[in-house]
């Protein structure tokens, strides 16, 4: 096969394979939303998040090529990856989304009357730490529970791309091929983030804006479960 067609394809398949994925972008947008991340910690975990997600599935193909291993083998383990993934995926969504309303009713205002001299007036304030949105994402370990996820997580159509090239013998193809469909769907999964991202950042949520946590988490647990389901 001309390795015009193989680069055709091998974008194409990158491409469609990433926009039909809410996996590779929700978690990113809704994470960048509801902890206020500059658009350049956004790009950057989404991005280094891309390349382990891509260079999973390579690696693995790469064994599969060394030895001879068959193609249905292959897929078989991608789709073992995929429920693992698409589980901690969902089990991420929701232990963030309860965390998040535990966190929204903490900061929840009420007001108490405060007694001065014979007269008095009434105080608002909440539960939360005064400095608990400046330093709660310091020490965060959101990214790096992401990027596991993301390793774990198949690319499932990029192992037939990969095996036609080595069956041919054709390594560089090979190379290209692989370059081709992973900086496809990296930048396919960047581009969507930062524009949504942006949009998002502009939309204040009024007086649900304390569970954004709550709702990004119920987010991300619905793109896992759609993964589940349907298998995108």
């Amino acid at each position: 096969m001309d390795l015009n067609i193989l680069l055709i394809t091998a974008i194409s398949i990158g491409f469609i394979h990433t926009i039909i994925g809410p996996d590779h972008y929700l978690p990113f947008i809704m994470m960048s939303r509801a902890r206020n991340w500059s658009l350049k910690k956004t790009s950057v975990v989404t991005i280094i998040c891309g390349v382990g997600h891509v260079i999973g599935s390579v690696l693995l193909g790469m064994v599969g090529v060394l030895l001879g291993t068959a193609i249905g083998f292959l897929e078989g383990v991608e789709s073992v990856r995929g429920d693992i993934a698409s589980w901690l995926l969902i089990g991420f969504g929701v232990a963030y989304a309860t965390w998040g309303v535990r966190l929204g009713l903490r900061a929840s205002e009420h007001s108490h009357d405060h007694p001065h001299d014979g007269d008095s007036h009434r105080h608002a304030h909440h539960h939360l730490g005064k400095h608990i949105h400046l330093h709660g994402d310091s020490a965060s370990l959101t990214p790096w529970l992401l990027f596991i996820i993301f390793v774990l997580g198949p690319c499932e159509p990029l192992i037939p791309i990969l095996m036609y090239p080595a069956a041919q013998g054709s390594w560089m193809n090979l190379l290209w091929v692989t370059l081709a469909f992973g900086i496809t769907t990296i930048v396919t999964m960047t581009v969507v983030v930062i524009l949504t991202s942006t949009g998002l950042a502009k939309i204040n949520l009024g007086p649900v804006e304390r569970y954004v946590h709550a709702i990004a988490g119920l987010i991300i647990a619905i793109s896992g479960l759609a993964i589940k389901i349907f298998g995108l």
